[in-house]
């Protein structure tokens, strides 16, 4: 595998996540794999990060406040080896979109668990949790794929 697109709704919560604790495994790891992305829906297309989410990656040692919500186009699915979806929801509108490279990220340690979408908690514990579960599934999708 030499590049992952990690998808989520808005590009502002889970996959800013998936992305920034991607990118730091492979750089701890010294691999050479090409991290990125996006959302399926066009509202936060150019935005940073949802504040609580650039928190709880700095709280884990992860910068991810640089990042800009885009939108997922066809064309990622040729430009990526793999496509990770956050949750079922996100599956199923990549596979409507003719995307075959794909998986979901519960799939790797969660039982095929879907992440849940913290913008809708009441609070930053619900992050916390997002964060860790992230953190466990991508570590184990990385150990997979390399």
């Amino acid at each position: 595998m030499k590049s992952v697109l990690f998808v989520c709704l808005g590009n502002i919560c889970r996959s800013p996540i998936a992305e920034g604790v991607a990118r730091k495994l492979i750089e701890e790891g010294g691999h050479g794999i090409a991290v990125d992305s996006a959302g399926t829906g066009s509202w936060h297309v150019g935005e940073a990060p949802c504040k609580h989410s650039v928190t709880v990656a700095r709280n884990n040692g992860v910068d991810i406040s640089h990042l800009r919500a885009r939108q997922v186009t066809k064309a990622d699915f040729q430009a990526f080896d793999l496509i990770v979806a956050l949750d079922a929801s996100n599956y199923r509108d990549l596979r409507a979109m003719g995307c075959q490279n794909l998986v979901k990220l519960g799939d790797y340690g969660y039982g095929g668990a879907d992440v849940p979408d913290p913008y809708f908690f009441d609070g930053f514990e619900g992050f916390e949790n997002v964060y860790t579960m992230i953190r466990e599934c991508v570590s184990e999708l990385l150990s997979k794929h390399l």
